[in-house]
């Protein structure tokens, strides 16, 4: 059983998440600058606020985990899992993600971000 209280557990899993999905978006921003696209500028100017966005996000995580004394480490990784160690208030922790479930998790972030950031530009034009 964890010790990790549920809204921790949250912050924790953002600092699994977050880190992941900027790699996905720097890959794809890299993508749509040597792609074939006629009007690249509004994928690139998407994909790069949104890196921004999630940048800001995961500097407020590291802070909250620097401040409570919490370290998120990735052990080692095979084709199925990825083990973590956290450190939590003394007591150390393991934890193995099933890796769909990452990509998937990170995934959902993903249109969670884009999505906002397509309704903010809505609301700025109304």
């Amino acid at each position: 059983m964890t010790r990790i209280p549920e809204n921790e557990r949250d912050i924790i899993e953002q600092a699994i998440y977050l880190p992941m999905l900027l790699t996905v978006l720097q890959r794809d921003l890299s993508v749509v600058e040597k792609s074939q696209f006629k009007l690249k500028k509004p994928y690139q100017d998407l994909i790069e606020n949104t890196i921004r966005e999630v940048q800001k996000e995961l500097a407020e995580v590291k802070r909250y985990l620097h401040k409570h004394n919490i370290r998120v480490e990735r052990m080692k990784s095979d084709e199925i899992f990825t083990m973590y160690l956290f450190l939590y208030k003394g007591y150390e922790e393991h934890q193995n993600y099933f890796n769909p479930r990452l990509r998937n998790r990170v995934e959902e972030l993903m249109y969670l971000y884009l999505n906002a950031r397509s309704r903010q530009k809505k609301e700025k034009k109304a």
